[in-house]
């Protein structure tokens, strides 16, 4: 009997080429795939960020235009054009070359700018009449493909593009650091989309406190300081820079009889470097600029507004203060000097002097019926005020004139949710959220 053992099957090299050709393509194409999703989705992912920037930029330049223009006419293509326009600089920005070349000519076609008077929407364009929110979107920016077209001809992957979505609108948020005064305004007197506030326009030149045997808008007795606290000391450090106090519009401040004179300028003039008192300039230092006219503004009762200087009347043309033919440091030549200090080529810089010392912070109330002593007034809202000159500790000398320069924002941190309230307000980024009225965030935002 012959037994036979059974050889194992051995490949022969030629036989083997084939598998391993096989292997070497499915490597080939894995290794494609890879590189594929690391180069292309590193790429998309860095136009993703850009993309979002540029959008979260035009929603708050956008919703910045709304809330100056509110109102107006063209309300909804002013928005627009300032929110393409800001798209625009952002796509030119160095290293957005690709993101400029799919903006360019047509920033309308890219993006979509709708509006909305909730945050929730709907949105839409032009938008209600009063529309306070601006959202921004691109469905689809189409990116260049690198080894994407060769991933896509093994169906694993889709169109290389993204997209992003921005909301923004206003965010009401008090006040702080206000200084104990307030000037009487009318309620039916605002219209920011033509510079009113409350009766005050840009440079007007006002009445900040009042002195004795002068008329108070407020009554007999009251010189325009507000109670913040316990008495003369308080006031001093208020209006020094010390204070914290917040007030929100709607709200009811108390009026502080009494003339104060000696700590509302005590506290006051440190903005100029003038110390006297319980105060020293290392806690509160003066203004970069501390310049005012010589002689002093004076009151007086017999023109409007009531202030004269050299026995002219005071007038007020686009910030401007003139009497006669002689002209008054005021806010603008303030802003050019402080430019100039900041710049290094001005003279007169205080040394340790702080930018923007010489603004307060001002409650404007609705003085309307009220009869003197301590009464309590609405607040109609928050003006800053340059203040043109020290203050005179004389009693019946001791006025704070000031120029209104525009409605004081709000600083404190925004809150996360909008709220229905007026008066100061910071222009801030929303979630962005699907569908209408609901809160269902997209992932775009």
């Amino acid at each position: 009997m012959n037994l036979r053992i059974q050889q194992p099957f051995t490949a022969t090299p030629r036989r083997q080429e084939g598998s391993v050709s096989v292997l070497m393509v499915i490597a080939l194409a894995a290794m494609a795939m890879m590189a594929a999703l690391a180069l292309d989705g590193g790429h998309m992912l860095l136009n993703k960020t850009r993309l979002q920037n540029a959008v979260d930029a035009a929603a708050l330049s956008g919703a910045k235009t709304l809330l100056q223009v509110e109102g107006a006419a063209n309300m909804a293509s002013a928005t627009r054009t300032a929110a393409l326009n800001t798209l625009t600089q952002n796509a030119n920005a160095t290293g957005n070359t690709e993101l400029a070349t799919a903006v360019a000519g047509n920033p309308g076609a890219f993006a979509v700018v709708e509006l909305s008077s909730k945050v929730y929407g709907p949105f839409s364009y032009p938008g209600p009449a009063d529309a306070k929110y601006v959202r921004v979107s691109v469905p689809s920016y189409s990116l260049t493909g690198f080894f994407w077209n060769f991933a896509q001809a093994f169906g694993a992957l889709g169109t290389k593009a993204v997209a992003a979505i921005a909301t923004a609108g206003p965010s009401p948020a008090s006040p702080c650091d206000l200084a104990p005064l307030m000037v009487c305004g009318d309620p039916t007197k605002y219209n920011p989309a033509t510079g009113m506030f409350w009766g005050f326009q840009f440079g007007d030149l006002q009445v900040l406190k009042t002195a004795a045997g002068n008329s108070s808008p407020i009554g007999p007795g009251n010189f325009q300081l507000l109670d913040f606290g316990s008495g003369g000391s308080t006031v001093r450090d208020d209006l020094a820079g010390g204070g914290k106090v917040c007030r929100n519009v709607g709200q009811n401040v108390q009026t502080a009889p009494g003339n104060k004179v000696g700590p509302t300028s005590q506290g006051l003039n440190t903005r100029f470097g003038i110390y006297n008192g319980p105060v020293s300039a290392s806690d509160y230092p003066p203004d970069l600029v501390t310049t005012s006219s010589t002689p002093a503004i004076t009151y007086d009762a017999s023109v409007t507004p009531p202030m004269q200087y050299k026995g002219q009347p005071v007038t007020s043309t686009n910030g401007n203060l003139t009497a006669g033919t002689n002209a008054i440091f005021d806010y603008n030549d303030w802003r050019a000097s402080t430019a100039a200090c900041v710049a290094g080529s001005g003279s007169g810089c205080q040394s340790g002097g702080v930018f923007e010392r010489r603004m307060l912070k001002i409650v404007v109330g609705d003085c309307t019926g009220k009869q003197g002593g301590t009464t309590s007034v609405p607040v109609l809202g928050f003006g800053c005020y340059f203040v043109v000159q020290p203050m005179n500790n004389g009693g019946t000398e001791s006025q704070i004139f000031g120029q209104f320069v525009k409605e004081c924002e709000g600083d404190n941190v925004a809150g996360p949710s909008p709220s229905t309230d007026s008066g100061p307000q910071i222009i801030q980024l929303y979630k962005t959220y699907i569908g209408s009225g609901t809160g269902t965030p997209s992932t775009d935002s």
